[in-house]
């Protein structure tokens, strides 16, 4: 038999034993008077003799505790010992001794495997050697656990399983918890900061008949009772937009979308973004609000504007701001690096580039030659008509639009424009996608005509953004692949898992 089937058909035989003292394998509620993290906080200062003495006449005990969490750590001499309790990411210990909680809960102490849930009734000391700890005067069992635990010193450190068992993970890695609890920060911050400037939360559907609001091939679902197929939407935007023509002029949703495409450091086909409209603004004034909204969630998240990434320091207090084309003649490196005249013109565009129009091989050149080198926060605008089509042309360039992105790290964390708000040129835009996907471009942009008929009844002049809080999450905890911020990223199925197979094969002896 395998060491791990040996393990588990001994903790299945540790539950009779803990059973058989009366207590339950898996327990109830249990009330605890402070967590672990409040009891550190509180205390963890506070020397041995302010521990002791408390009121006058209180005596040793003044310092009544009661508390739950995992056996980490377990250390037994003979009718006493010690055992670190985990709970919220922090660690305690705990003093058990058999003339403070009696035969019977010192035998389950005897019993305690590392995993294990308990709750611990006692008084806060310090020990011979300083350290905190709860003096038990009742255990309580509340749970076992059949596998075991990570080894001590080196945690879990292999990469598929700390994905594919993320629960394991944020018990073994500390530091683990602390990512995810930075990426709720920075939506707290986004939203909080969105609400206070008059912006209104809302959901659109996830299902959508015609996917749209940006470039990217959809995945495919059925439904049965309309015989229809449906798509899981790439964006929320044209739906977003809709309600800006009902009326509902600051709008925003922090939301799911799903694009079928591969893998990587910087790509998840399923990711969470914040996508907002503000009537009676353009461009311009999302680029200045942007910086602000970032800024503040650094801080917000961080405690400073400044953060490390990868041996760079990023300084959200301080964007770059360059037109594509002013992009490419600043980052490009090696020879050939082209002038001003060089980017604007069509010829030279369409000979350093495969693509078939002078807009599309600008970006294409801006994707291979510059994106990589936006390190810091950077914003790069007026971009191609032709890779925009719900943006708004630029009246003295009406080969561009008026759109930005925003770059750090290297990587696209947010895209923004002024809408294009005309029903009869958005249907040329769309007529125009169509023309693309023709000639081989699957994630052209397909024509929603109720999208136009919604803007033929007049949509205010208005700006949209998209921030994509994964990769934002990975800059600002200095996460090297958007898996490390994405709490159960999409793995290829593993196959039979052995414990079910054991679990039952036992449960039949």
């Amino acid at each position: 038999m395998a060491l791990e089937d040996e393990l588990l058909k001994q903790r299945l035989a540790r539950i009779r034993e803990i059973e058989a003292l009366g207590y339950r394998a898996y327990g109830r509620r249990y009330d605890f008077s402070h967590t672990i993290p409040q009891i550190l906080a509180e205390y963890g200062a506070k020397t041995a003799e302010e521990l002791a003495p408390g009121p006058e006449g209180a005596g040793p005990k003044a310092h009544p505790v009661r508390i739950a969490g995992r056996v980490m750590a377990v250390r037994r001499m003979g009718k006493a010992g010690f055992a670190h309790l985990q709970q919220d990411g922090e660690r305690l210990q705990i003093y058990v001794k058999k003339d403070g909680v009696g035969d019977r809960d010192y035998r389950l102490y005897q019993l305690l495997d590392i995993g294990d849930i308990i709750g611990v009734e006692g008084y806060l000391f310090r020990t011979r050697t300083g350290e905190l700890t709860v003096h038990a005067e009742k255990l309580e069992f509340l749970s076992k656990t059949l596998l075991s635990m990570p080894e001590k010193w080196h945690g879990l450190e292999d990469v598929e399983t700390r994905y594919r068992q993320r629960y394991l993970d944020l018990i073994a890695n500390p530091e683990v918890r602390k990512v995810f609890l930075t990426r709720a920060k920075i939506i707290r911050s986004l939203r909080r900061q969105l609400e206070e400037r008059g912006f209104v939360e809302v959901e659109t559907p996830m299902m959508q008949p015609l996917y749209g609001g940006a470039a990217a091939r959809p995945f495919v679902t059925h439904h049965n009772t309309l015989d229809i197929d449906l798509y899981l939407r790439i964006a929320p935007e044209l739906y977003l937009k809709r309600l800006t023509v009902g009326g509902l002029e600051r709008v925003y949703e922090i939301n799911r979308n799903f694009r079928n495409e591969g893998l990587s450091t910087h790509h998840n086909p399923e990711f969470t973004m914040l996508e907002f409209y503000q009537a009676y603004t353009d461009y311009r004034g999302l680029m200045d609000f942007s910086a602000e909204l970032l800024a503040q969630v650094a801080v917000d998240a961080t405690g400073t504007t400044a953060v490390e990434f990868e041996g760079h320091k990023l300084d959200f207090a301080r964007f770059e701001r360059y037109t594509m084309r002013e992009a490419v003649v600043h980052f490009w490196e090696g020879e050939g690096r082209p002038g001003a005249d060089d980017v604007a013109n069509a010829e030279w565009l369409c000979r350093h580039s495969d693509k078939q129009t002078a807009g599309e091989a600008l970006a294409d050149i801006f994707e291979r030659h510059v994106e990589d080198k936006l390190i810091q926060p950077t914003m790069i605008y007026d971009y191609p008509v032709e890779i925009s089509p719900l943006s708004m042309r630029k009246p003295a360039e009406p080969a561009f639009v008026e759109r930005f992105e925003i770059y750090a790290a290297g990587m696209e964390i947010g895209n923004a424009f002024t809408e294009l708000n005309d029903a009869q040129e958005q249907r040329r835009r769309f007529e125009m996608q169509l023309a693309m996907r023709e000639r081989g471009d699957e994630e052209a942009h397909q024509m929603d005509a109720d999208y136009v008929r919604a803007l033929a009844y007049g949509m205010p002049p208005t700006g949209g953004e998209g921030i994509g809080i994964d990769r934002l999450t990975m800059i600002l905890t200095g996460s090297k692949s958007i898996r490390d911020v994405i709490l159960f990223p999409l793995l290829r199925p593993e196959g039979p898992i052995d414990v079910v197979n054991l679990m039952r094969e036992l449960d039949e002896q």
